[in-house]
This record gives structure tokens, C-alpha cells and sequence, in this order.
């Protein structure tokens, strides 16, 4: 007969290998699963908002030059799991331009949110539960920009903005620097600011977070992109991801290697790039400090950081635009913002 602690210790070194293979299955706290009820919910919201707008290539289009049509929109997707503390900020800045823009908010089941203010009251839409660096977000951005297409045909811009989100200049120059359009043929036509790089550290490890040849064929790892979560699409691009099946059956796959797995930020770049690169810019207008960013989180600006500065620091970008929103603030950042908010965010 083998002795008890003989047989522990050959169960033991036998339960190391199957825990190895097991454990990032068992332990992600990275992936919540998407049930067939929610994805064939959302499936169907989809398809309504795909047929429900006009044909793709008329969708680029605000109006024919020469002829009168109804103000284009910019539809605001609120994505949050907490209260919107910077509210308030956010009505100032949509104050006495009500035509000229639309809310949507998308506020996780399991958080404790209040509608916040008046502009606020009524603009949530269904929502299901969402966790950061799963692909749950993914649906929720999907489900935000499907709700948007097809409450108004006249939103042509969706802005995807975080509870952290601050703007950065008053309404009337974010939405005139937007609405530089260019004309092909007689029509108006708008591209979409998004961050799209292919050439960023660790770029293999986050494409085989799910295994190595899980993404083939349909996504060469060549053609697999990175950028950020957060980004303005013009409403062609927008119903390019509300069409999508075939890459989101990829990206909807669990992660193996969660510390390289963050979804959000590679499904809407991947996409976009392989089947719209020239409508897009590549890069984004909502400012992000990555420099001393701690488990995937950028720095979080305090109170004490607040200030005209600040602002202007924030605002400074490389391309011809400037940033419009920046991200990401603390809670207590909501009085001193509101201080600067006449003075300098809104007098730009």
C-alpha cells in the first residue's frame, strides 16, 4: 500500500500541469461570458439598425451641395460603469445647442448609476453588464452606436466618451472642427478620428492572447491593429461595426493570456483598418497621459493638477486638429474644472 503523504505528493505534482492549463480558463477575471440570449439581443438591434439606415453609400452623405436639409448631429455615447460625476461640466457644454446633438448612455446593470441632471434624464439605453479588457465592452460600444443610427438619421458623428471624459474646448468648436467635410461628386462625405496603429510594443503577444492561430484566417496577424478604446466615428464607419459578424466571432473568444488581452482596444481598429482605412484618420482627439500608466490604466489627472495649463497643455496635438476631449479625471476634479470652465474650457 503507498503511504498518505506518498499519495498527496504524487497528486499534487500531477495536478501542476492540468492547473497551468486550466488556470487562465478558470481565473480570468478578464472575460465575462456573452450569453446566447444577449448576443442574439443584440444581433437583432443590429440588423433593425442596419436596415433602418439608408444604403452605405449614402450614408457619408448630409446633404447634396445647394439643397436645404435638417442640421447634421453629433450623437454623445456615454459609456460608464459609475455615476456621471462630471455632469454638470458636460451641461454646460451642451447648453443652447440642443439641435445639434443627441445622448445615449450606456450605464453597467450592476452599477449603482443616477441620473444626473436635467439633459441627462431618459437618454439610457438598454444595457447589459460589461468588465474592462473583455469583449463585453466591445457590445456595449456596438449596442451604443446601433441604438444611435437608428433613433436619428441625422446624427452623423458618434463621439464613444468615458465617465472620465472631459471636453476640452466649448461645443460650437468641437463641432465645427468635425464638420469639415470634403465633397466627392456632389456629396458630402466625413471621416472618422480613431486611433489605428500597427506597429506598437508587444503587438504579437496581444494578437495571440487567445492562442496562437485562433485569429486565422481572418485576421492575419499583418493586418491586426491596436488603438484606443475611445473614438469619434463618422455614421459609414459606424455602420461598418454595427454590419460586422465575421470578426467579432474572433474577438468575442476568450483569453488565455489576459495581461496582453484588451479587446476594446483591438477589435474597432482592426476592423475599421481592414475595411475602411482611407475613411479614417488614425488617430484620435480625445487626449490620453500614458506615461506612467499603472495595469493598463493611464494617469489619472487630481485636483491639484487642475488648472488653465493644464488645459491648454492638454489641447496641444501633432496633427492639424486639436484634441477635443481629454481623459482620464478623478472625481474631485469637478469643482476647479468647473472654476475654469467659462474662463478657459469654453472660451476657446
Amino acid at each position: 500500500m503507498f503511504s498518505t503523504p506518498f499519495v498527496l505528493s504524487f497528486a499534487l505534482l500531477l495536478s501542476f500541469p492540468l492547473l497551468f492549463l486550466l488556470a487562465p480558463r478558470i481565473l480570468s477575471p478578464r472575460h465575462v461570458p456573452i450569453s446566447l440570449p444577449d448576443e442574439l439581443d443584440d444581433l437583432a438591434l443590429f440588423r433593425r439598425a442596419s436596415l433602418g439606415s439608408s444604403h452605405s453609400s449614402a450614408a457619408t452623405t448630409v446633404s447634396r451641395l445647394g439643397t436645404t436639409n435638417p442640421a447634421p448631429k453629433i450623437a454623445f455615447l456615454f459609456l460608464t460603469n459609475s455615476e456621471l460625476v462630471f455632469a454638470p461640466l458636460w451641461e454646460s457644454f451642451f447648453k443652447g445647442n440642443e439641435h445639434l446633438y443627441n445622448i445615449y448612455i450606456h450605464a453597467d446593470p450592476s452599477a449603482r448609476v443616477m441620473s444626473p441632471g436635467s439633459i441627462f434624464d431618459g437618454r439610457f439605453i438598454s444595457a447589459k453588464r460589461t468588465q474592462r479588457a473583455s469583449p463585453t465592452l466591445i457590445s456595449a460600444a456596438r449596442r451604443l452606436l446601433a441604438t444611435a443610427v437608428l433613433d436619428d438619421p441625422t446624427n452623423t458623428f458618434f463621439a464613444l466618451i468615458s465617465q472620465h471624459c472631459i471636453p476640452l474646448h466649448s461645443f460650437r468648436f468641437v463641432y465645427h472642427s468635425l464638420f469639415v467635410p470634403s465633397s466627392r461628386f456632389g456629396r458630402v462625405t466625413y471621416r472618422s478620428f480613431i486611433e489605428i496603429l500597427d506597429k506598437e510594443p508587444g503587438l504579437w503577444d496581444r494578437y495571440t492572447a487567445r492562442g496562437k492561430d485562433v485569429m486565422m484566417p481572418e485576421i492575419p496577424f499583418e493586418e491586426f491593429r491596436v488603438g484606443s478604446q475611445f473614438f469619434i466615428l463618422a455614421r459609414r464607419q459606424a455602420l461598418l461595426v454595427i454590419k460586422d459578424r465575421k470578426l467579432w466571432r474572433k474577438f468575442r473568444l476568450p483569453c488565455l493570456k489576459t495581461q496582453s488581452c484588451y479587446p476594446e482596444e483591438h477589435y474597432f481598429p482592426t476592423l475599421l483598418s481592414m475595411e475602411d482605412p482611407k475613411g479614417c484618420t488614425h488617430y484620435t482627439l480625445t487626449r490620453v497621459n500614458w506615461t506612467d500608466s499603472i495595469n493598463g490604466h493611464p494617469h489619472t489627472y487630481r485636483r491639484a493638477e487642475v488648472s488653465p495649463e493644464l488645459v491648454y497643455r492638454l489641447r496641444f496635438s501633432n496633427s492639424t486638429y486639436s484634441y477635443l476631449f481629454a481623459r482620464k479625471f478623478s472625481p474631485d476634479c469637478l469643482q476647479p474644472l468647473l472654476e475654469i470652465a467659462d474662463t478657459v474650457i469654453f472660451r476657446d
